[in-house]
């Protein structure tokens, strides 16, 4: 793999980056999260669907995931 270009002041294009971002205030943050490819991932995923079924939470839950669905793609 080849390695990334340096500039005149020895950082990366991806050094600058997360200097500027830091600049401003913002912190990196690396997390794991569920792989929805794998086949516990869609059980689980159905088994919750099925237990907000007829509740009151299932409104709010469907309402939550309209809202996402509805931000301007850029």
């Amino acid at each position: 793999m080849p390695r990334p270009k340096q500039t005149v002041d020895g950082l990366t294009k991806f050094q600058r980056y997360r200097q500027q971002q830091q600049r401003q205030g913002m912190k990196q943050l690396r997390i794991w999260v569920p792989d929805p490819n794998r086949p516990e991932f869609v059980t689980e995923a159905k088994r919750q669907g099925l237990s907000l079924r007829g509740r009151a939470e299932e409104a709010e839950a469907s309402g939550f995931i309209a809202a996402a669905f509805e931000w301007p793609q850029e």
